[in-house]
């Protein structure tokens, strides 16, 4: 069994390729949950519904949330009738989450998600970190304002001072599908806010010790692959860069995979771990994705 750990754009990315080379069976994803809240009486997981979509093949690719082709007619009509809408859910993507928070009533989140797994048809297990909500704030001159706001309201525009969540409990089976794992990959996705409320749960840095670790950088040179990946580092005093990214992970990393243009940070890089591999790490077709799905992977397949 290979293990992932996911947030919502980069490593999605690279389960396209994943699925491809390794039966679906054998994947086990283990999912972001420090963005998710409820949005207008909905519950919103965002990183979680993303992997959804893409193991299931629904996924809007241009946009990495939401579904193909959906329509946005509830969405448009709340915002007629004088309702906050911040997030631009559609109308079919929208039913999945009015689903989930009725599982909710009753269920775990990781049940729920399970649940989902299977109305969708798929053979991948796909975990949710935590059955625990998270509280995240981004610390600005505007003050403390909430993650999506940054996102969506402030467009990723203004300094930030400082990223704070609090840390929660490995749902059921996390730490556990570790441990039954033959490798770990930690996917391109941000360190601070997609990665890093994974590995600050209870036990996890322990088990993946014990783990074989593969990881993607999710920066070319200082530039993340999508969102505010940079500006978050940095308001951690964590440089914005493959180094960066490495020094994060460097106390259970085994293998770090790096871009062909960043092949001058492998002297510093190796200084932090053994073994560097560079080559193409932007995914941009079905092609790239496979092809960076079977470096990682290496001797494994």
């Amino acid at each position: 069994m290979i293990s992932v750990l996911s947030g919502g754009t980069g490593t999605p990315k690279l389960l396209q390729g994943l699925k491809e080379i390794i039966n679906p069976k054998e994947l086990n994803i283990i999912v972001n949950t420090v963005e998710n809240d409820y949005f207008s009486g909905v519950y919103v997981s965002p990183d979680v519904d993303t992997v959804l979509y893409t193991m299931s093949d629904l996924i809007n690719s241009k946009t990495w949330y939401g579904l193909e082709n959906d329509t946005f007619i509830t969405n448009d009509t709340l915002r007629e009738l004088g309702s906050p809408e911040l997030l631009n859910i559609g109308d079919k993507d929208r039913a999945l989450k009015i689903q989930k928070t009725l599982l909710l009533k009753k269920h775990t989140l990781t049940e729920a998600v399970e649940i989902q797994s299977k109305n969708l048809g798929l053979k991948s297990v796909i975990k949710p970190m935590s059955d625990e909500n998270s509280d995240i704030s981004i610390s600005t001159p505007e003050g403390d304002i909430s993650f999506h706001d940054f996102l969506i309201t402030k467009k990723c525009e203004i300094d930030v001072f400082d990223v704070k969540y609090n840390a929660v409990k490995p749902a059921p089976g996390v730490i556990e599908s570790i441990e039954e794992s033959d490798m770990v990959i930690i996917g391109p996705s941000n360190p601070i806010t997609s990665i890093n409320p994974i590995l600050i749960m209870d036990g996890m840095v322990d088990v993946l010790k014990k783990s074989y670790v593969a990881a993607v950088s999710p920066i070319i040179g200082n530039s993340p692959f999508s969102g505010p990946a940079d500006k978050f580092m940095k308001a951690k005093n964590i440089p914005a860069t493959s180094v960066g990214v490495c020094s994060m992970y460097s106390d259970f990393l085994n293998h770090f995979i790096i871009d062909d243009e960043d092949k001058y940070l492998k002297d510093k890089i190796k200084k932090l771990i053994e073994k560097v591999t560079i080559t193409k790490t932007k995914m941009i077709t079905i092609d790239d994705k496979i092809n960076l799905a079977r470096t990682i992977m290496g001797e494994y397949l």
